[in-house]
């Protein structure tokens, strides 16, 4: 049975549980839970784990018990003692709680939902107002949430399957090109770049003063040199010219895109190419939709719409950007090509625009 064909009552019940039990993932994230039991193969007991990560033991038996309720951990005998039991998280969990570079991560999700219930009022006042929220306004832990989300991808699949369908943007990086990426968040797509090519100059661009901190502390951590920069893309030009401009999963936040990627054409070299990666949504509008459609109305209405319309005037594209919305906005910005990329980039479409 789909899941929108079930009757409302069980939907909403079950939607419950889940906000719950991804609050709990909540709580194992901030506490350092998965951490700690990732490598204690023989699991830990609630003394344990209260020891290991510095919480009272009666909540660490508690969030066990759920935990194990829910079905994320393992307990070995159930029928122990409270304090006795041990819990396990099983390798099978290990990529989506533990990994933060596993194409199965998802543990962000719960940083993520947790930054918009922080900001419902704010939320419910940019309904009455017209008005928005500011991203800045989510806070930490949608920032680094969002980044988190998308590490897996654009530390693997961006070079090794994203780039690898156009030879001649590979091609142009590994003889010392010059590369910015946009929007580029807490910069884990531009340290792939910056690593993937070590001969090429690598700008990472975002309008967010606390991303570019981030991201300017990540590439010392990780010992990568890219140049991070809080600054508007209008004034990317002046550095150019580049020879690819990437704008991964930003282009629907942005209240001006289609300016913006008239900026990144003026800035480009003039065999240059700009690569956008964005949702993989449907073609059209259509209701009840898929659980991909579903999700992301769900980041629009609470998150990406009210974002980007916090700057006025703004295009208020929504996450849900179409196809054909990305065409539109090509066209408006001058560029001459649009093609989708031959690749399977999961809950992305890849774009290649051309001048």
């Amino acid at each position: 049975m789909s899941t929108v064909t079930k009757p409302l009552d069980e939907r909403l019940v079950e939607s419950t549980i889940g906000a719950l039990e991804l609050f709990g993932v909540y709580l194992g994230d901030r506490l350092g839970c998965y951490e700690a039991l990732r490598p204690a193969p023989g699991g830990l007991t609630p003394p344990e784990l209260a020891a290991e990560v510095g919480i009272h033991p009666r909540y660490a038996r508690e969030w066990l018990e759920q935990q194990a309720v829910a079905g994320v951990l393992a307990v070995d005998d159930a029928a122990a003692g409270p304090d006795a039991r041990r819990y396990r998280l099983p390798e099978a969990h290990v990529g989506v709680l533990a990994d933060p570079d596993d194409g199965a991560h998802l543990r962000p999700f719960a940083r993520m939902v947790a930054g918009i219930a922080r900001v419902l009022d704010d939320v419910v006042d940019a309904y009455r107002t017209g008005g928005g929220v500011p991203f800045a306004r989510y806070g930490q832990d949608m920032r680094e949430g969002q980044g988190a989300i998308n590490r897996p991808a654009f530390t693997s699949a961006l070079v090794d399957e994203w780039l690898a369908a156009a030879p001649d943007v590979v091609a142009a990086l590994r003889a010392g090109g010059k590369v910015a990426d946009l929007g580029c968040g807490q910069g884990w797509s531009a340290l792939a770049l910056a690593r993937a090519f070590p001969g090429a100059e690598v700008w990472g661009v975002d309008s967010d003063v606390a991303s570019i901190d981030d991201a300017r502390a990540l590439a010392a951590a990780h010992g990568v040199h890219v140049r991070f920069e809080a600054a508007d893309a209008a004034e990317l030009a002046g550095h150019g010219p580049f020879d690819v401009i990437t704008v991964l999963e930003a282009l629907h936040d942005m209240a001006q895109p289609a300016a913006v990627l008239a900026a990144a054409r003026r800035a480009l070299a003039p065999e240059g190419s700009v690569i956008v990666a964005d949702e993989a949504v449907a073609d059209t509008f259509g209701a009840p939709g898929d659980e991909v459609e579903r999700m992301m109305y769900g980041w629009s209405i609470l998150h990406c719409l009210p974002a980007s319309m916090a700057e006025q005037p703004s295009a208020a594209i929504g996450t849900v950007i179409r196809e054909s919305t990305v065409r539109e906005l090509a066209a408006a910005a001058g560029y001459s090509s649009v093609e989708v990329l031959p690749v399977d980039a999961g809950f992305f479409r890849v774009y290649r625009l051309r001048p």
